[in-house]
């Protein structure tokens, strides 16, 4: 009895001891995975001290940088506008006329800009370029409110209001001074305007396009006589079939018997066609002697009307015609400056 006692005893020792192995050996393997997660953390290699970036520097803007770019170039073809950026244009001495010492420095100035087509030499290759060119008015007030509008293709002249042009005098204001209220700044310099856009240009008539190709800006001195009103010579137009007779007839200068026989003889005008072709030609005539004293009387009138303070700003009043710079990067402009501006403005006081 006691020594069966003794094996089941022993059975369970030994069950006892399976149990526990066997529990042991369900905890061991979580211990042994543990281990193996816990590998020795690896040293860190210590990162290169890397070089300080080395800082740019960039070109300061100049506070009347960009001041020419912001006046229309009057009269420039439409389809011309784009060749104003083929060159890198500098206009250092528009802008160094306003520092102390400097022919617009603390003058009240009014700027317009137009474009000269010439033939310039540049990398090798010579080639028509369109030139800007700024002129600068100094005046105590608006030279003009009013724009003429000629050309070789149209009969006559047409003086009309800027606004009519979508132009105005509006006040530059410079980079320093941009997000500033205008009334605030008391600018001293004008630059004439155009708020015609490209974009719209197909909403209007080719006649409409055109007129702002063939503007030019307006201005009338009330002390000088321009060259139409000392002008003896009237352009005559004749109509007739197959085509009409195209010329000049000075009053002054031509016999009307002796140049209507010599278009006969160019078999440029009938025989039949004379009397008429004289009395056309005599209307003509009037019309321009006509014209020339009504310009007279109208100076004169102006004149008298004046305040001694507005003929004294007149008196004074002074043309200045900038053109580019030279620079590396534009072509040579200097052989080909001129000192005319237009047909109103005549000729600038000083060409820089």
């Amino acid at each position: 009895m006691k020594k069966g006692t003794k094996r089941k005893a022993n059975r369970k020792d030994d069950g006892a001891s399976t149990s526990a192995a066997a529990a042991t050996a369900t905890v061991e393997p979580p211990q042994q995975e543990n281990k193996e997660i816990e590998k020795p953390a690896r040293k860190t290699k210590r990162a290169k001290a890397s070089k300080e970036a080395e800082p740019e520097f960039f070109d300061e803007q100049r506070e009347l940088e960009d001041l020419w770019k912001q006046i229309f170039p009057v009269g420039t073809e439409w389809d011309q506008l784009d060749l104003l950026s083929e060159y890198n244009w500098n206009f250092k001495n528009l802008e160094d006329a306003f520092e102390e010492g400097g022919v617009l420095h603390g003058k009240k100035v009014y700027l317009f800009s137009c474009t000269e087509p010439q033939l310039l030499f540049f990398n090798g290759q010579s080639k028509v370029t369109c030139i800007p060119v700024v002129v600068a008015i100094v005046s105590p007030f608006p030279p003009s409110d009013k724009i003429g509008i000629n050309s070789v293709q149209r009969e006559s002249e047409e003086i009309v209001d800027m606004k009519r042009m979508k132009m105005d005098w509006v006040p530059y204001i410079s980079l320093a001074k941009r997000g500033s209220q205008v009334e605030r700044l008391k600018s001293q310099i004008y630059i004439l305007t155009c708020v015609q856009r490209r974009a719209g240009l197909r909403h209007l008539t080719m006649d409409r396009v055109k007129k702002f190709e063939y503007c030019l800006p307006y201005f009338y001195h009330p002390f000088k006589e321009d060259e139409t009103e000392q002008s003896t010579i009237v352009d005559i137009m004749y109509p007739i079939e197959p085509k009409p007779v195209v010329c000049e007839f000075d009053w002054e200068l031509d016999d009307l018997e002796d140049f209507t026989n010599d278009l006969i003889a160019a078999e440029e005008l009938s025989e039949d066609q004379k009397d008429a072709f004289k009395e056309f030609v005599k209307e003509k005539v009037r019309e321009g002697k006509r014209a020339n004293r009504e310009a007279r009387e109208k100076r004169k009138k102006a004149r008298e009307e004046m305040s001694q303070e507005k003929v004294a700003a007149f008196e004074n009043m002074r043309f200045y015609k900038f053109y580019p710079v030279a620079t590396p990067d534009t072509p040579d402009v200097s052989s080909v400056k001129s000192p005319f501006i237009n047909r109103y403005y005549g000729k600038a006081h000083q060409v820089l």
